[in-house]
């Protein structure tokens, strides 16, 4: 008999419309090329309640069909059970790893691994700016360092 344990992995943003919903769906495009989607459970919040209930910002939708990579995520904030559940929170910038770091040190039994996605690219790039007051060619630079990200996460952790 095979066990394998289930990796769950948030990717975290202060509104959940622009960066983490992008992080979201590509990684769950490369888990699906990998065909290990059972192994994964993946999801996107935010740590504000500034978009909940909100689609992500179309410019990232165009920019992920563009890849053909599916976006199908609505903005919520980020939970006391989040920290309770994912094994990885994943996140932007500095700003959003002190917030949910503060918010962890809260939480008795506190599971989840915080870190910047950004760490794990193999350029070096360590902040993933926001695009959100910026282009479609931001939304891209976006993209292609999530994609880099991921890849290396899922290598390690996989």
């Amino acid at each position: 008999m095979f066990y394998f344990r289930v990796m769950n992995l948030i990717c975290i943003f202060t509104g959940n419309i622009c960066r983490s919903p992008i992080a979201e769906a590509v990684f769950r495009k490369l888990v699906a090329d990998e065909n290990i989607e059972k192994q994964w459970r993946i999801d996107s919040a935010a740590t504000s309640t500034y978009e909940i209930g909100s689609p992500p910002d179309y410019r990232g939708q165009n920019c992920m069909r563009k890849h053909g990579i599916t976006m199908d995520h609505i903005a919520r904030q980020v939970t006391k059970d989040d920290f309770l559940t994912f094994d990885y929170m994943l996140c932007m910038d500095e700003s959003n790893l002190r917030d949910l770091k503060r918010k962890g040190n809260q939480i008795k039994n506190c599971k989840s691994q915080i870190e910047l996605l950004g760490s794990y690219d193999p350029q070096k790039q360590l902040i993933i700016e926001d695009p959100y007051y910026g282009n479609d060619e931001d939304f891209e630079t976006v993209y292609q360092q999530c994609l880099r990200c991921c890849k290396a996460f899922l290598e390690k952790n996989h």
